[in-house]
C-alpha cells in the first residue's frame, strides 16, 4: 500500500492555507507515489508537523522554522521514491 502523508497544523495560528498549499504541491508531485495527504487541525497551539505513516519528516518546533516546499519535497521523495527526479526542485 502507498504511504499517507499527514500535515498537522495549528488552526489558531492561521496555518490552514499554508498546509493546504503544501498538500496540493505534494499531491501534484507525488501523484503516483502516495495514497494521499491528510490535513489535521491540532489542538496544541503552534504545532506544524509532517509525517509519513506516523514517522516524522519535519517538525516546525524542532527545526525552529517552516519547511520550504522544495525542501519538503526532497525529504518526502527520499522516503517514498528515492529515485524520483524532482526537476528544478531537486538537490543541486
Amino acid at each position: 500500500m502507498k504511504p499517507t502523508i499527514t500535515i498537522v497544523y495549528c488552526p489558531k495560528c492561521g496555518w490552514m492555507l499554508r498546509s493546504a498549499y503544501m498538500a496540493q504541491e505534494l499531491l501534484t508531485t507525488f501523484v503516483d507515489d502516495i495514497y494521499g495527504v491528510t490535513l489535521v487541525p491540532s489542538e496544541i497551539s503552534g504545532r506544524f508537523s509532517v509525517t509519513i505513516d506516523g514517522h516524522v519528516i519535519f517538525d516546525r518546533k524542532v527545526a525552529g522554522r517552516f519547511p520550504e516546499i522544495k525542501e519538503l519535497k526532497q525529504l518526502i521523495r527520499d522516503v517514498v521514491n528515492p529515485q524520483k527526479d524532482l526537476g528544478h526542485s531537486d538537490k543541486k
